[in-house]
């Protein structure tokens, strides 16, 4: 259990591993611990009068993955702020609601991101790239003897971050909206340093460990894995602001020898297109979540850079890691086994009664990285934490030896004449026999006058693919009544998908009902 701030973990570890490369990007980028220390607190003397009432605990931060992106969510944290990283993949009334939820007044951002997305934000705007620019003589000396002759509680002290406690908030995390609008997660130090510490404990992180940074920091698995993760664990983190882009990531992964990779299999797609097997020649973890893990996709990454895909299971509301599979009692269509200090229960979605092992439920879990609560909506709160217990909303099974399986989420479930219709299968099920390294079909459920929902399958295959997925469907195992008919598929140029890798339902409802 973490009794320390995520500051005073940064600038333990940062002193202790002082020569160690910590984090790399894309644009050559390259500091060690000693240096990302004395580079945040060069951040913190600019940023001070730009964060300096004490109103604007939450500060706003709109910069993609890389090394500037990191220091400057470190340099908030030593100065006792709250960094919030805005979903720039969110349309602009999104992001603005964002801001307004947290009272954000001012937002740092990078002036080459603002200049394709063509934002307006009703905020005073500053460019990461000017307060970044040369520093004066005096800013070098006041660096140097912070971070070379002052304590820990004596440079927090004088930066500001020497008041935060361990269950003090140090993010808020807005979900995705992949099914309605954002709301914002919140997490304390606790929680992260916790959740960093759990899914260490059974990956065994080191100080010769590279992850790959290609999440985005307002994603919530970007924020524990490759900002919180190399200060707990002391790892490096090479950052790359686009995760599809595989012809830039392929040179900086094999440059600094990643060894661990956090991705979704929409992104092992793009890599195994693209990258060249000694160009991950040092990988040896590779965690997937955000959505299922097709076998065929797993076997290809295996077969080409030998290291085997793991599924594993987080929520934004659990900081996020739940459950991880393990290299050596891997269960392959599993999401594993629940980290430690840890505790689950799977209930009747209506009458909240307990179930037996085997049969699927609702998943309930409880445990030190569960979110302090939703900024702003206790109501919302309520509904899903319930004395300490947060209603993840997926259905699930658990099997005699502790392995989570997921059945689907309880809002991707149609009632069709009285009966439970997963989209998730019927959507694997129709991948699985297209048989291509990438998904083309996807679920959801449209309203019906006579059976009260059916089934809209949104797709970009050719029509000589639907002809064969269709007659390979007629003899699939899955029941009739989970099986589409030709009247019941909608071609589309491409699948929608949130910066995150996930579907965006909300958009796939709307194509289904337009």
């Amino acid at each position: 259990m973490s009794d320390r701030t995520l500051q005073e973990t940064l600038i333990q570890t940062s002193r202790q591993f002082s020569d160690e490369l910590a984090m790399a990007d894309s644009s050559g980028a390259k500091v060690t611990f000693g240096e990302a220390l004395a580079k945040c607190i060069f951040l913190t003397g600019r940023l001070r009068s730009i964060w300096q009432n004490k109103e604007k605990e939450k500060v706003g931060i709109l910069v993609p993955p890389s090394v500037g992106g990191a220091l400057l969510n470190w340099a908030a944290l030593l100065m006792g702020k709250i960094p919030v990283n805005l979903n720039y993949t969110l349309p602009q009334d999104g992001i603005v609601s964002c801001i307004e939820q947290c009272g954000i007044t001012d937002v740092i951002v990078s002036g080459k991101l603002m200049e394709r997305l063509k934002l307006k934000l009703p905020v005073r705007v500053h460019m990461l790239e000017d307060l970044v620019s040369k520093p004066s003589l005096m800013e070098k000396l006041r660096v140097g003897f912070l971070t070379k002759c002052t304590s820990m509680t004596g440079l927090l002290k004088r930066l500001g971050g020497s008041q935060t406690k361990p269950d003090d908030l140090a993010t808020v995390i807005f979900s995705s909206g992949s099914t309605g609008p954002p709301k914002g997660v919140m997490l304390s130090h606790h929680n992260a340093i916790c959740n960093v510490e759990q899914v260490g404990d059974i990956y065994s992180f080191d100080q010769s460990d590279c992850m790959l940074g290609v999440l985005p920091f307002f994603h919530s698995f970007g924020f524990m894995a490759t900002i919180a993760g190399p200060a707990v664990a002391g790892f490096s983190c090479a950052y790359h602001s686009n995760p599809m882009e595989a012809k830039v990531i392929g040179p900086l992964a094999e440059e600094h020898g990643v060894t661990i990779m956090i991705a979704t299999p929409t992104f092992l797609q793009f890599y195994l297109r693209s990258m060249k097997p000694e160009q991950l020649k040092k990988l040896r973890l590779v965690v997937v979540g955000a959505e299922k893990l097709p076998a065929r996709v797993a076997d290809a990454f295996e077969e080409k850079f030998g290291c085997r895909p793991l599924e594993a299971y987080g929520c934004t509301e659990c900081s996020p890691g739940v459950a991880v599979n393990e290299p050596g009692t891997n269960r392959p269509g599993s999401i594993g086994r629940l980290l430690r200090d840890m505790e689950a229960k799977v209930v009747h979605p209506d009458s909240g009664e307990e179930l037996p092992v085997g049969a699927p439920g609702l998943l309930m879990v409880k445990g030190p990285n569960v979110m302090c609560g939703y900024l702003g909506m206790p109501d919302k709160t309520a509904e899903v934490l319930k004395d300490g217990w947060y209603d993840t909303g997926d259905i699930v099974r658990l099997d005699e030896d502790g392995f989570l399986w997921i059945e689907g989420r309880l809002s991707r479930f149609s009632k069709i004449g009285g009966e439970m219709v997963p989209h998730g299968n019927v959507e694997e099920t129709l991948n699985e026999l297209a048989d291509q390294n990438t998904q083309i079909f996807a679920v959801t459920g449209v309203p019906d006058e006579k059976k009260g929902e059916r089934l809209v399958v949104i797709h970009t295959a050719s029509p000589e693919l639907l002809d064969e997925v269709l007659k390979k469907l007629s003899d699939s195992p899955i029941p009739n009544l989970w099986k589409p008919k030709l009247g019941q598929f909608l071609s589309v140029p491409k699948l929608p998908f949130l910066g995150t890798g996930k579907l965006d339902l909300k958009s796939l409802q709307q194509i289904a009902e337009e």
